[in-house]
């Protein structure tokens, strides 16, 4: 099983998709990004709660990927829960097989296809 190194902020909280400085981001590899946990009122009043789930999962150049979901509607709809982001680098030659693993781990809500390549296991962030 591979342990990529998943980015995280300097104090170890985890990073924000729409916040997250990519300016100087240049990594290529794999990343993942899911909401948070929110509460909000039904129609009669009662108090819900949406576990946190994971909305995406992909590969490639790490900025320039997190910049085109950061517009994506289908992606956004998700951010009442707050959409958090974590990546890190993972050769090319392992990055279909690892994104591959995830997409069938994690079952995230957007998701167009995985590659046809046979899943690397990969450690997964702690507490995300």
């Amino acid at each position: 099983m591979l342990s990529p190194n998943w980015v995280k902020r300097t104090d170890q909280a985890w990073l924000r998709l729409e916040k997250v400085d990519l300016s100087e981001v240049t990594t290529q590899g794999v990343y993942l990004i899911w909401h948070g946990a929110y509460t909000w009122r039904d129609q009669n009043g009662r108090e819900c709660l949406q576990q946190s789930r994971w909305v995406r999962v992909g590969q490639g150049v790490i900025c320039d990927r997190l910049q085109v979901h950061r517009s994506d509607a289908a992606i956004l709809k998700y951010r009442a829960g707050t959409l958090y982001v974590t990546w890190a680098s993972i050769p090319v030659a392992q990055r279909d097989g690892v994104e591959r693993y995830l997409g069938e781990q994690l079952n995230p809500l957007v998701a167009e296809r995985f590659p046809q390549a046979v899943p690397i296991p990969v450690r997964l962030p702690a507490a995300a």
